[in-house]
């Protein structure tokens, strides 16, 4: 499943192709063609996202709800746009470039009402602006759920996903089995200033590194790495493998639904 700083990549390439411009909206898929059909020939004019959720707002209209989930993808190119197939359930298009929306988990047309309860029930995220941390650490600080499973939750904080989660928590020395309450308030805060600096430059960079600069292949003479999910990290699917500052072996385990990786030998509870 994409993380947040994908998701907050394509509200700002929607935003830089179809801004303020009339777009033709389609759904050759059909599950999305009367939503499509009302916002047919309308301009784009806000494209925003919080934490996996996208959304594509058009005046008098409302917003494109829109989250990829687990099979959701996007195509986003330059005219002229590939013929459709009945895969694509949006499709976007000016005369200069086209957005195709694939297998998402959600994709609707909302009220502003409808939006605003979406983001009530989110976690603050950490590449929206101004954002307010302290939500999630009242609720951190008092939970006997483990750090990592609470990183996970979206009510809790928003658009971290399995990356982070176990990239941050590396990063910071906390073993992923610690409780909430157990963190002290001076570990969350650098969490979170962590989080927000790492998932920027995931934004700008459109990739996860997580590896301090002493840490990368060149500064320490080892190979890059070779994986689907790109980027330089310490833990994220290296299990069995040596950790890059211990040597000892990264271990994997179940939690939250998804696989969580650690070192043991940084992460000491």
């Amino acid at each position: 499943m994409p993380e947040g700083h994908t998701i907050h990549r394509l509200a700002a390439d929607h935003h830089a192709l179809f801004a303020d411009r009339p777009v033709r909206a389609t759904s050759p898929q059909g599950k999305f063609s009367d939503g499509a059909a009302l916002v047919d020939g309308r301009p784009l004019a806000a494209a925003e996202a919080h934490g996996k959720h996208l959304f594509l707002g058009f005046d008098a209209v409302g917003w494109i709800h829109v989250h990829l989930g687990l099979f959701g993808k996007y195509r986003l190119g330059t005219a002229p746009a590939p013929p459709a197939t009945d895969t694509v359930r949006l499709r976007l298009a000016t005369a200069d470039a086209y957005a195709d929306l694939r297998g998402p988990t959600a994709c609707a047309l909302l009220t502003d009402g409808e939006k605003q309860a979406i983001h009530d029930r989110l976690g603050p995220d950490p590449l929206r602006a101004d954002e307010d941390p302290e939500p999630a650490w009242r609720r951190v600080s008092r939970s006997r759920t483990s750090v990592a499973a609470l990183l996970m939750d979206q009510k809790v904080i928003s658009g971290v996903g399995n990356v982070y989660r176990a990239e941050v928590l590396f990063r910071h020395g906390i073993d992923p089995y610690r409780l909430g309450r157990d963190l002290t308030r001076s570990e969350w805060d650098a969490i979170w200033a962590d989080l927000v600096a790492l998932m920027r430059e995931g934004v700008r960079t459109n990739r996860i590194d997580t590896v301090r600069p002493e840490h990368t292949p060149e500064a320490m003479n080892r190979p890059p790495r070779v994986d689907d999910h790109g980027g330089e990290v310490y833990v994220y699917r290296r299990a069995g493998l040596p950790c890059h500052l211990c040597g000892s072996e990264i271990r994997t385990a179940g939690l939250a639904a998804r696989n969580l990786f650690w070192c043991p030998g940084c992460q000491r509870r």
